[in-house]
């Protein structure tokens, strides 16, 4: 029996199947062929057909569900472009309280959901947290955790909170499950933290089991970590450290470059004599 002519390689099938998925033959919430199903149609071994869902996975297409088998992810709509690094504050409506927006996040107008129900618990902290504490790491802190999205959205981003012993003793309503119109902030704030000023460490990784389920990705798209260390205006300590998980596909990091003196233009020119 002959084998079918096709894809021979990985990549090759990756290939195949992604013009598929991207030209609507395969929409979202489809299934693909099982792993057999693809070994006997293209004559492939059985390493060769995992590798290919292994990169489709990789790049968000597609995720593999135990028992199931592998369907055709929705591509989200949207990405969000950060152009800056300036913090908002909204205007309070009825609607929605006045609270501070930050970039990548929500925008000034827009509301937001949570998916599930808001998380908090003292539990031990990791050492990037405890590290702006001063304090060893698995100490013991306040967590605050909420999945989160634009209204009527899939899962966009993972926000933990990781709140100071002093930040606690000083505005303990910030231990609440309802925090009080502004937030926590605004509690840190009012005990006479404000204005509490922020730096962001932004780094790229790969996310854990836990968060993959959480933003309903698979484990093999990469994340973008994004550090915020709230500081206090008064002490200049370290009051509370937000993390946000964001899917590596749904947002752009853009800056506009300027020029320093030395690069000035015109240039002059300096001339051998």
């Amino acid at each position: 029996m002959p084998i079918p002519s096709g894809p021979r390689t990985y990549r090759e099938l990756a290939e195949l199947l992604r013009g598929q998925i991207e030209g609507g033959e395969r929409p979202p919430g489809a299934m693909l062929p099982t792993i057999k199903e693809l070994m006997e149609t293209y004559g492939l071994a059985r390493q060769t057909v995992r590798a290919a869902i292994g990169q489709l996975a990789a790049e968000g297409l597609v995720r593999t569900m135990p028992r199931e088998g592998t369907i055709v992810q929705a591509r989200p709509e949207r990405r969000r472009v950060r152009r800056n690094h300036v913090v908002t504050r909204r205007t309070p409506t009825p609607e929605l309280p006045g609270m501070y927006i930050f970039p990548a996040a929500a925008r000034p107008d827009e509301p937001w959901e949570t998916h599930g129900d808001p998380y908090r618990s003292y539990e031990s902290a990791p050492a990037v947290v405890t590290a702006q504490f001063g304090l060893e790491a698995g100490t013991n802190l306040l967590r605050r955790r909420r999945v989160m999205s634009p209204k009527s959205e899939p899962p966009f981003q993972i926000v933990d909170t990781w709140l100071s012993l002093r930040a606690v003793a000083d505005a303990p309503r910030v231990a609440e499950e309802w925090t009080g119109p502004g937030g926590y902030l605004d509690r840190l704030e009012e005990a006479g933290h404000g204005p509490i000023s922020w730096s962001e460490i932004t780094r790229v990784r790969m996310p854990s089991s836990e968060e993959a389920d959480l933003l309903k990705i698979p484990v093999a798209l990469p994340v973008m970590e994004m550090i915020l260390i709230g500081t206090s205006g008064s002490s200049g300590d370290a009051l509370e450290v937000t993390i946000r998980v964001i899917p590596g596909d749904r947002v752009e990091l853009v800056a506009d470059l300027v020029r320093d003196a030395s690069a000035a233009w015109p240039r002059e020119e300096v001339r051998d004599e």
